[in-house]
């Protein structure tokens, strides 16, 4: 199987997995849940929860990674409904359609993303029941991932440097790891532990994720500046009109290009030093450094 059949298979995976792991779209109360689908069922690259599938066929595929990888998307899409609320980045428009506050209204949004990060925990809690270990090890990747001092901490420090001067290069880093890089780092680990990884290996990996999480926030900064809107599928240049500290802002162009290349290149090294066939992985890392080139 190439790369675009194993990449299609694993997203068709995820498309089945959400409408099997979450409740559906007529549960009481029905707006709320229909909000929900109409997120989590928006589309997307579908990063995170393939990251986890992937992961764990590298090791062995001890248990099954579909729930973790649900639960993943869930929280991802639940700080992106949020994210986009008028008083967080006040957008209008994600994965190429209204965003919920607009297709629903701001109380339904907020709830629809409560409810999401909320069910993620109830999902790897029942799912991986009779392997509390595996249940325990889960949970807390996750808990740590999207918490008050990475995904929520990075979200916090991204608002309060929208009201510095000039954050530091130390600050903008930090944000990232936190905000974008947390996520991508847990959906490798938690894949990783559905497959049996060890210690050693998990660790690796984690390096794997947070390097390719920072190579994928600089890469959507480069794009937000050089994509347009329906490409990307949310609207183009909305950092640049709002002074917006990014990569670009602070080192240019030419050099975030450079910085992402060298990010992708450390995240494949470390990779390589991983057993199993991780070319499926390698080629999903380098090609999100391509989408710049």
């Amino acid at each position: 199987m190439d790369f675009k059949e194993q990449l299609t298979l694993y997203v068709a995976r995820t498309e089945s997995g959400l409408k099997a792991h979450t409740p559906a779209p007529d549960t009481r109360p029905a707006r709320l849940h229909e909000a929900m689908r109409y997120t989590l069922e928006a589309g997307g690259k579908r990063l995170r929860p393939v990251l986890a599938l992937a992961a764990c066929e590298l090791f062995g595929a001890r248990a099954d990674a579909l729930p973790a990888a649900v639960a993943l998307e869930c929280v991802h899409t639940y700080s992106l409904v949020h994210d986009d609320l008028p008083c967080m980045d006040n957008d209008d428009l994600r994965r190429g359609r209204p965003t919920a506050h607009k297709a629903f209204d701001e109380a339904t949004a907020l709830l629809a993303g409560d409810a999401m990060l909320t069910h993620a925990f109830h999902l790897l809690s029942s799912a991986y029941r009779s392997d509390p270990a595996l249940t325990n090890a889960l949970v807390l990747e996750l808990g740590d991932a999207a918490g008050s001092r990475r995904l929520i901490g990075g979200q916090m420090a991204d608002l309060l440097g929208e009201r510095q001067k000039a954050p530091s290069a130390e600050e903008l880093e930090f944000i990232h790891l936190n905000k974008t890089a947390a996520m991508i780092e847990a959906s490798l680990v938690m894949g990783a532990l559905c497959g049996g990884a060890t210690p050693v290996q998990l660790e690796r990996l984690r390096s794997v994720g947070r390097l390719t999480g920072l190579a994928f926030q600089v890469i959507d900064d480069i794009l937000d500046v050089t994509a347009d809107t329906a490409t990307l599928g949310k609207t183009a240049g909305k950092d640049l009109a709002s002074d917006k500290t990014t990569y670009i802002k602070l080192h240019g162009l030419d050099k975030a290009r450079r910085i992402a290349q060298e990010l992708t290149d450390r995240a494949l090294s470390e990779l390589r030093q991983l057993p199993g066939d991780s070319s499926f992985l390698a080629e999903l890392i380098a090609g999100m450094g391509r989408r710049v080139s």
